[in-house]
């Protein structure tokens, strides 16, 4: 059996939801955190409650003081459930209890989504969503009518994002799954929308530097003699800045397209329709939340876009230097070729003086010799001498040249 395939299976019944009937307060936190801020946030909870949590696993539901309470750990944020169930006269939004309280303050600087869920039934419904504080709210019922979901998404003093849902005919495993959907869609939309504050950064960089990148381009289209190297110093350094900020910006707006997705995909789930004439819950999230989703990506595009025209201008630039630098190969290999035509020239002329040369003085030899021996003398008549030395000379002049001719082909 493959070692993967057991945990690879269970993956069918990862992180549950908490399954319960109405009324019931839901208490949703997400944190910010790696791996050493979640075992942080799970030792704060060990500190505070008593239980033991295992950091092995990625998420954990458990029982404690009659409440349930569920952890998960995700990629880049951790989240905290509690489910408290709701007394006939509690407060419609009453406030967490002490020990969570303090764990949430705890771990403040994190806290990136909170959401109290309120779930209703029938018989203790209030009538309207205004009676529940809502101001403009928006509600949509959801689950094919069984469930009606209200929320005007504003924060209350607490910081905390209010949603109300009446359920109408869901049992408990389908009311903690709407329950789920619901906090996910909070969660992973305010994850999503953290890469707006950085796209909006980037803006502004991208403006200047696709001025730059057109004054990079003026000066190669008007300055087609010039030396390019100065242009593809600029341009290197434009290059690497884009690559930073393409290296900083990527992981985000990956993310955010990642978590846009569960968002989009959770409201479809809904399977929404209206209630009375207020806008739908669905409806309302996103008319807000996609143009900072579009956005985002649209950043992301526009960078992508720049670095990809850098990268057009630089293969310009090195097949321009490339050229030039073939031009001046061609120029020296033309100089060379003059020069070796030269020496060969040279050599040759060099060859035939130093036949002369050397015929001249073995002849100059000769002729010393029949001097001396008409000095000792031996009269040797000129024709005869003419005859001796005549072939004797061409033979010694063929042998030099044929030497030579040796020694070359070597």
């Amino acid at each position: 059996m493959h070692p993967q395939r057991e945990r690879l299976h269970n993956e069918l019944h990862a992180r549950p939801s908490i399954y319960f009937s109405e009324p019931a307060h839901l208490y949703h936190y997400a944190f910010l955190a790696d791996a050493q801020g979640h075992a942080d946030l799970l030792a704060r909870l060990g500190e505070t409650t008593g239980l033991v949590f295992d950091s092995e696993v990625v998420q954990q539901i458990l029982t404690h003081e009659g409440k349930v309470l569920k952890w998960e750990r995700h990629t880049e944020f951790s989240t905290l459930t509690l489910m408290v169930p709701k007394a006939g006269d509690d407060d419609s939004w009453a406030a967490p209890p002490a020990w969570l309280a303090q764990v949430i303050e705890s771990q403040n600087d994190a806290l990136i989504n909170a959401t109290l869920v309120l779930v209703e039934g029938s018989d203790t419904w209030r009538g309207s969503a205004e009676a529940y504080g809502f101001i403009d709210p928006a509600g949509s019922q959801v689950g094919g009518g069984d469930a009606t979901v209200w929320g005007d998404f504003h924060l209350d003093t607490g910081g905390i994002n209010r949603l109300l849902l009446l359920n109408h005919g869901l049992n408990a495993f389908r009311l903690g799954r709407m329950v789920r959907r619901l906090l996910e869609i909070e969660t992973y939309r305010m994850m999503a929308s953290l890469s707006l504050p950085l796209a909006k950064e980037l803006a502004l960089e991208l403006q200047a530097y696709e001025v730059e990148l057109g004054e990079l381009s003026d000066r190669n289209a008007e300055q087609e003699e010039a030396n390019p190297r100065p242009l593809l110093t600029a341009l290197s350094q434009l290059s690497a800045r884009l690559e930073r900020s393409g290296t900083r910006s990527r992981q985000r707006f990956s993310a955010t397209d990642a978590y846009a997705r569960i968002v989009f995909s959770r409201i479809e789930e809904l399977r929404e329709t209206r209630v009375d004439h207020c806008p739908r819950l669905g409806t309302f999230i996103l008319r807000r939340f996609r143009p900072t989703v579009h956005y985002c990506a649209a950043i992301h595009r526009r960078q992508e876009s720049l670095a990809e025209s850098a990268a057009r201008l630089n293969d310009l630039l090195r097949t321009r230097a490339q050229v030039e630098i073939e031009e001046q190969n061609s120029s020296i290999l033309n100089s060379l070729n003059e020069r070796a035509s030269s020496q060969l020239k040279i050599q040759k002329a060099v060859e035939g003086l130093s036949i002369i040369v050397i015929s001249y003085y073995i002849f100059s030899l000769f002729k010393l010799g029949l001097e001396s021996l008409e000095a000792l003398g031996v009269a040797v008549p000129p024709h005869t001498a003419a005859t001796i030395l005549g072939p004797l000379g061409v033979l010694i002049v063929g042998l030099l040249a044929w030497r030579i001719w040796r020694v070359k082909r070597h």
